[in-house]
């Protein structure tokens, strides 16, 4: 989570109170206001504290309208009505709440399957908080067993990790936290995301494994995992090296089961040891929930797993973080029940024909040059046409949110700085209506935008709230 600082200059203005705020007589219930960056003295009352907030965040953004997260925004009430009644249980206590601990490990075992493991009852995994501590999680099994391995040079020798510039920032942080060194494929030309050949070239005895991700945030597309698999055979072949890789698929790894059963990425490869994948994404649950497997026992190291007596029980445990709702485990056994395969494909397959249909539209204004087509992840990036001078993407974005949409704009890393998209998620709930009413937004928007001088974006880095 963001850090955040204390109020760095004095403001004692107090929070205004709506006389009406108070009890039944208006006068008699007026209360001092309450200060913003220091407790009160004392409480209020729960319909004035109520009131106070939720007016404060009704200058938040509307998340159905946000076309920049992969987050869910939009569930059925019943599985909101499951999490109220889960939101007091502590994931952590398994002894105290087995029947939630339970459903955990029905969502694993379930996963294992989706994910063709080669013996879904030997394969072991665990809920967290999201991706990043899933990715954290499947990190530091590569680590350590690459120590296992090196046991005579490390801690001498300096591991390194292998991925495309195109990953997620939890790697990065991964390899500061854990002292691992980042090696990052940069993009080249029209591809922007890892190249297996460059992978494997950058691989060596330190090398703890190689990262493939299963749909990428900058665009939508999926990396070759089959292919990087087969250009780490080859190097074995070379050179004896035995490479493992790990599938980020926070987002892919819930939609290329149902609407991609032909692609081979998870576990059928021998060389893929771990995936993981965001339940709060294309997992069609709110935040926050992800899910980190591995193939057997064998490639989770067993000093890894803490085994605590916590509450009368034994428990083992693999996590960053320890207590958390269950609410969200609950929601994901719920919406693997409520779906099954075939309600999974049926959503996941609406989706990415929203997608696919907004971007044609997008494409027939013009104005604009698909990078991808929704055609992987239901997500797509678009840029302006070359012959497009009079503005750029952070002038969309900024206009677009006028109308209410998020709308991200940023430009690409290393080696493609020069080109700058926009892009669009399409996630369950963002509706063929909801993308009517998008692609009138944008065309309303174009006379005026084509009547402007040049760019009117000065800092980019501050355009949009959206970054990498």
């Amino acid at each position: 989570m963001p850090l955040h600082q204390g109020h760095q200059t004095p403001d004692e203005r107090p929070m205004s109170v709506n006389p009406f705020y108070g009890e039944t007589n208006p006068v008699s219930g007026m209360i001092e206001a309450p200060p913003k960056h220091r407790l009160p003295d004392g409480p209020l009352p729960p319909t004035t504290a109520l009131q106070i907030v939720h007016d404060e965040l009704m200058l938040d953004g509307n998340s159905r309208l946000n076309l920049a997260t992969f987050v869910t925004t939009w569930m059925e009430p019943q599985a909101g009505i499951l999490m109220a009644e889960c939101r007091d249980k502590n994931m952590i206590d398994k002894d105290e709440y087995p029947r939630t601990a339970e459903l955990e490990r029905r969502c694993v075992a379930m996963l294992a399957d989706l994910w063709n493991a080669p013996d879904p009852s030997a394969a072991v995994g665990c809920s967290t908080t999201g991706s990043s501590e899933a990715c954290m999680l499947a990190g530091m099994a590569l680590k350590r067993r690459w120590a296992q391995r090196n046991a005579d040079r490390y801690p001498g020798a300096r591991p390194n990790l292998i991925m495309g510039v195109n990953v997620q920032v939890c790697w990065e942080k991964f390899c500061n936290f854990w002292e691992v060194e980042a090696r990052q494929i940069p993009m080249e030309g029209d591809r922007f995301h890892l190249d297996p050949e460059a992978a494997a070239e950058l691989c060596d005895e330190n090398t703890i494994g190689v990262v493939g991700i299963l749909g990428s945030t900058f665009d939508g597309s999926y990396e070759p995992i089959q292919e990087l698999c087969a250009a780490l055979d080859r190097l074995q072949e070379r050179t004896g090296l035995d490479i493992p890789v790990h599938v980020d698929g926070a987002s892919g790894a819930m939609v290329a089961p149902f609407i991609d059963e032909d692609l081979v990425w998870d576990f059928r490869l021998p060389r893929v040891s771990s995936i993981n994948t965001s339940g709060h994404k294309y997992g069609l649950v709110y935040p926050g929930v992800g899910w980190a497997l591995w193939r057997t026992a064998a490639e989770l190291p067993e000093e890894l797993v803490f085994r605590v007596n916590y509450l009368g029980g034994d428990m083992p445990t693999f996590a960053l973080n320890f207590s958390r709702p269950g609410a969200q485990v609950v929601a994901q056994y719920y919406t693997f029940l409520r779906l099954g395969r075939t309600g999974y494909r049926a959503v996941q397959q609406t989706t990415r024909e929203v997608a696919r249909a907004l971007a044609e539209r997008v494409d027939c204004l013009g104005d604009f040059r698909l990078i991808t087509r929704g055609d992987e992840l239901p997500v797509f990036a678009f840029t302006t046409a070359p012959e497009v001078t009079a503005y750029d993407v952070f002038d969309v974005s900024r206009r677009m949110r006028e109308s209410g949409w998020l709308l991200p704009a940023y430009t690409f890393p290393e080696n493609r700085e020069d080109l700058s998209v926009l892009r669009v998620v399409c996630r369950n709930g963002f509706t063929s209506d909801l993308a009517d009413l998008f692609i009138e937004d944008l065309t309303r928007l174009l006379p005026e935008l084509r009547l402007q001088p040049h760019p009117m974006t000065h800092d980019k880095g501050a355009a949009t709230s959206f970054h990498h």
